[in-house]
C-alpha cells in the first residue's frame, strides 16, 4: 500500500497528524492497534488535560474544532437540561480536571466526523487493528513498514515519501534504527535543575489503566482480583500509606494528603469552574475526572454520574513497559493493581457513615469499549523521545528557571502549548516532580531527528527530556505535534524539500510558518504569565 504519508498510530497525534496532512491535499494511511481511534482521548479513556487559558487560546483551529464538535454531539444527541445546552462553556462531565470531560465514546464519534469526508473521498485509509513489527531503511530514509492485524496475524506492507511514528510508545524509533532516549537524562547532559546525576534510562512514568465508574442501587462488587493481597500490602516507601486507600502525596508539595470520596454529591455543574492555576481539582475524587454529570441532563437519563478512574492510586511502579522484555508482564499487573483498586473500593474503602465498602460502585464496560472494563490501552505518560536537532529542557520553560522571564522563544517555533511540568511517580521510585512552567512554544527542531531524513514524531516521542515530557505529553500538545508534522510532510512532499532544509533556511522555515498560521497553528503566545 503506498501514499503521500503514512501515519502510524491513531492517538491523539496520529488522528490531528492525518488531517494535517489530508487538509494539505495529501493521501494518508493512517493505522491504529486499538478499536477506537483517539489515543488518550478515546482508548484511553483519559479527559482532555488542558491549560487554564484553552477556551480563549493556546490551541490550534483544529483542536478547537475537535473540542467544540464534543460539545455540538452532546447539544445535538443527549438530553441535556435547558440551562446546559444554553452554556457556551458545556462542561458535560462537570469534572475538576478540564473545561471538558466527557465520555470517551464522544470523541470517537467526532473524530469519525472529522476523517469521514477524506475517507469517503479515498485519500484516507485507515488500518485498524493494525501495529508495525518492522521496517526496511536504505541509509537514512525509511523505505517501508509492515505492519500485523492485532487479531489475525495478517501483514500488510506500507510505503510512503515521510512516514510518522504516532504510536503511544515510540515503536518506530528501533524498528528504523532512530537513534532515541528513554527514561531519566543526567543533570550533566541536561543541566536540568530536576534531573538526577545519572542517567537512568529505565526509571519511567508510571502507566495507569484507567475505568470508569458509576454509583447505583445494588451490589456491583466484582471477582477479587488474584493479585489483590499483593496490592493490599503494597506501600511505596514515599507514600504515606498503603496504595489501596484514598491517601498519596500531594503532587505539588509531597505533602501526605488524604482525599474524599463521595459518589454523586449532587453539587451544581454550572459551579464547577476547572482552573488548574488554583488546584489540581482532586480532593474529591468522585468529581475530579467525572466524565458525564447526571444533572447536566434531564431527570432519568443517567442513574447515577460517570467518574473516570485515572487517579494516583492506580499509577504501577513495578517496572517499565518500554524497552523490557517483561512489558507484557507489567501491563498485566498494572491491570491488576486497577481492577484491586476497584475491588477495595466496593469491599474496604471507608465510607462517610463510618462503614466500609461502596457496592454500588458499578464498573462500566460499555463506557471503555472493553470485555474487562479497563480503558482498550493503558494510559502511558512517557515515550521512546528522538534524540533531536534540539532537545527542550527545563531550563527552556521553568519558572524559577526562567526567573520570571517567561519560556525561551524559538525562531523554528511551529505551536504552542501549556501545563505544569507535571511527572508522576516513576519506576525507579521517584515521587512526583511538579514544577510551575511558562506558557512554552514547540520548536521545529525537536520534531526532527539528527540522522534519519524522512521519519518524523507526531506525539509524546518528540525531543524532550524526561523533564520537560511532563508538560509536552497533554492533551492539546500532542494535538498540535502531530498536526504539524502532517502538516510538515504533506509540505515537503509539495516542495521537494526536507524537513531538514526547511528548519535551516530562513525563507523556507519563514514560508512554513506562514502556512501554519493559515492553517489556524499559533506560534507564539500573548503576555501571560504561567503557573
Amino acid at each position: 500500500m503506498h501514499a503521500d504519508v503514512l501515519v502510524v498510530g491513531g492517538g491523539t497525534g496520529g488522528v490531528a497528524a492525518a488531517l494535517g496532512a489530508l487538509r494539505a491535499g495529501r493521501s494518508v494511511i493512517l493505522t491504529e492497534e486499538y478499536d477506537w481511534l483517539g489515543g488518550q482521548l478515546t482508548s484511553q479513556a483519559v479527559p482532555p488535560d488542558e491549560h487554564t487559558w484553552i477556551e480563549q487560546f493556546g490551541a490550534t483551529a483544529s483542536y478547537r474544532r475537535l473540542r467544540d464538535g464534543i460539545r455540538d454531539y452532546y447539544r445535538r444527541s443527549y438530553p441535556l437540561t435547558a440551562e446546559a445546552r444554553a452554556r457556551r462553556d458545556l462542561n458535560p462531565g462537570a469534572g475538576w480536571v478540564s473545561r471538558l470531560c466527557h465520555e470517551p465514546r464522544v470523541a470517537v464519534a467526532v473524530i469519525d466526523e472529522l476523517l469521514a469526508p477524506y475517507r469517503g473521498s479515498g485519500r484516507l485509509r485507515v488500518l485498524q487493528p493494525y501495529r508495525p513489527v518492522a521496517a526496511e531503511c536504505d541509509g537514512d530514509r525509511v523505505t517501508s513498514v509492515t505492519l500485523s492485524h492485532r487479531d489475525s496475524g495478517e501483514t500488510l506492507v506500507a510505503t510512503a515519501p515521510y512516514i510518522l511514528d504516532a504510536t503511544e510508545t515510540g515503536e518506530l524509533l528501533p524498528l528504523t534504527g532512530t537513534e532515541y532516549v528513554t527514561g531519566f537524562e543526567a543533570q550533566s547532559d541536561t543541566g536540568e535543575p530536576s534531573a538526577p546525576d545519572t542517567t537512568q534510562p529505565l526509571n519511567m512514568q508510571a502507566v495507569s489503566y484507567c475505568f470508569a465508574l458509576d454509583h447505583v442501587d445494588g451490589d456491583h462488587t466484582i471477582d477479587r482480583p488474584e493479585s489483590y493481597d499483593f496490592w493490599r500490602a503494597y506501600q511505596p516507601p514515599f507514600w504515606g500509606a498503603p496504595l489501596l486507600s484514598f491517601t498519596a502525596p500531594h503532587p505539588r508539595t509531597l505533602e501526605t494528603v488524604t482525599r474524599g470520596f463521595t459518589p454523586n454529591p449532587g453539587d451544581d455543574p454550572a459551579e464547577v469552574i476547572a482552573d488548574q492555576r488554583v488546584s489540581g481539582g482532586d480532593m474529591n475524587l468522585w468529581t475530579f475526572r467525572r466524565i458525564a454529570a447526571r444533572d447536566n441532563f434531564t431527570p432519568g437519563t443517567y442513574d447515577s454520574d460517570i467518574t473516570l478512574v485515572n487517579w494516583p492510586m492506580i499509577d504501577y511502579l513495578e517496572g517499565p513497559v518500554i524497552d523490557v522484555p517483561d512489558a507484557a508482564a507489567h501491563l498485566a499487573s498494572a491491570k491488576q493493581l486497577s481492577l484491586s483498586y476497584l475491588y477495595w473500593l466496593q469491599t474496604e474503602a471507608p465510607r462517610p457513615d463510618g462503614g466500609t465498602g461502596f457496592p454500588g460502585l458499578r464498573l462500566r464496560h460499555d463506557v471503555a469499549g472493553s470485555a474487562d472494563g479497563l480503558a482498550q490501552a493503558p494510559y502511558i505518560r512517557e515515550s521512546r523521545r528522538i534524540l533531536a536537532e534540539y532537545t527542550v529542557v527545563e531550563q527552556d520553560l521553568s519558572l524559577d528557571a526562567r526567573d520570571g522571564k517567561g519560556a525561551a522563544s524559538y525562531r523554528d517555533s511551529v505551536g504552542v502549548g501549556m501545563y505544569r511540568i507535571d511527572l508522576h511517580p516513576s519506576t525507579g521510585g521517584d515521587n512526583y516532580i511538579d514544577v510551575p512552567s511558562s506558557p512554552f512554544e514547540i520548536p521545529l527542531g525537536a520534531l526532527l531527528p539528527r540522522r534519519v531524513e524522512n521519519l518524523l514524531p507526531a506525539g509524546k516521542n518528540i525531543g524532550t527530556t524526561h523533564i520537560t515530557n511532563g508538560c509536552y505529553r497533554l492533551h492539546p500538545v500532542e494535538w498540535n505535534i502531530g498536526e504539524v508534522a502532517g502538516l510538515l510532510a504533506a509540505h515537503c512532499v509539495e516542495q521537494q524539500l526536507t524537513p531538514r532544509a526547511v528548519r535551516d533556511t530562513p525563507e523556507h522555515l519563514e514560508t512554513f510558518q506562514r502556512l501554519l498560521t493559515a492553517h489556524g497553528v499559533e506560534l507564539r503566545w500573548p503576555d501571560i504569565s504561567g503557573y
